[in-house]
């Protein structure tokens, strides 16, 4: 019988290290599917500012020098490897910006739509022929705005609330909400609109036991969710000298994880719940993050019929 190899890996914030390396996974690991599921945009702007004979900028609390035209594109591609959108200034323009966060704000969209827009086509340019399909959703973090991008593409498909043929064997449905956050994040929602997300797509999957769920937040009470509870100032809240925990999944996933059992559930989300287990006849799987050091937490899963034949956790 034959096997669907896929490779899945989510949360690169913005990392083009890690955004490149995914892409040359497909090749590396023999995968015929690539999915990205979602949280795929950075978070911060790192200003180069202009002096007399050089570009000053502060990356990751250090005073960073860039004397000649060379050193500043080293610099922005630094930058932009760990997931931060380079963005070249002056004095005065910064005086501007301290004063008006609405036209930081403005900036910011831009160069995150301007990389998202050149993902695509680094992404079209490397794998049209490789005959591997591409599928990439926003996660919680990520603007709508990037779906009228990535649905230009006509290589790499958004996934996003629809059903899709996967390796022609197999469905897959997929959504990048996730229950609500501390942070309140451009695609939060209530459980109920949750389960009324799953609940929709459901109804439209032909043969639920070769279906894939990608859905970016995990189930709420499982090893996938566990993270760090934080209090009214978003810092964690200790007991004892260690942090306490909590769970930061949606009930709503556990639900629809429990009824429908899928053949496999790909999530993300809570970057430090690295790890598969299995719920009834459904293996889960979070891959983890760790896109701010330039790494790529992923995993190659092997689909045999109506199982799983094999899944492998990867870092690179």
């Amino acid at each position: 019988m034959a096997i669907t190899r896929l490779f899945f890996a989510t949360d690169i914030h913005g990392s083009e290290k890690t955004y490149i390396k995914f892409l040359n996974a497909a090749s590396f690991y023999k995968a015929q599917v690539l999915i990205m599921g979602g949280d795929i945009t950075g978070k911060m702007i790192v200003p180069l500012i202009k002096g007399s004979n050089k570009y000053t900028a502060n990356f990751r609390n250090i005073m960073r020098e860039a004397r000649n035209e060379e050193e500043a594109v080293k610099l922005e591609n630094e930058i932009r490897q760990m997931g931060n959108y380079p963005y070249r200034t002056t004095p005065d323009e910064m005086r501007e910006l301290n004063a008006d966060e609405s036209k930081v704000n403005a900036i910011f969209v831009q160069l995150m739509l301007d990389t998202v827009r050149r993902w695509m086509q680094v992404a079209e340019d490397r794998l049209r022929n490789s005959g591997v399909k591409m599928y990439v959703t926003g996660g919680n973090d990520d603007l709508p705005e990037i779906e009228e991008i990535i649905k230009k593409s006509d290589f790499v498909i958004d996934p996003e609330g629809e059903v899709v043929e996967i390796g022609g064997a197999y469905e897959m449905l997929s959504s990048g909400w996730s229950s609500p956050t501390p942070w309140k994040t451009p695609r939060e929602c209530s459980e109920e609109e949750l389960w009324n997300k799953y609940e929709g797509m459901a109804s439209q999957v032909k043969e639920m036991k070769r279906c894939i769920f990608n859905v970016h937040v995990p189930p709420i009470g499982t090893v996938l969710s566990e993270c760090m509870k934080l209090d009214k100032d978003l810092k964690p809240i200790m007991v004892g000298g260690e942090p306490e925990m909590t769970s930061g999944g949606s009930s709503a996933c556990s639900k629809a994880i429990e009824k429908y059992q899928p053949l496999l559930g790909l999530f993300g989300h809570i970057h430090e719940s690295r790890g598969s287990i299995k719920i009834g006849r459904t293996v889960c799987i979070d891959p983890g993050s760790e896109s701010s050091e330039g790494i790529l937490r992923g995993v190659m899963v092997n689909l045999e019929g109506d199982r799983v034949k094999s899944h492998l956790l990867t870092s690179g």
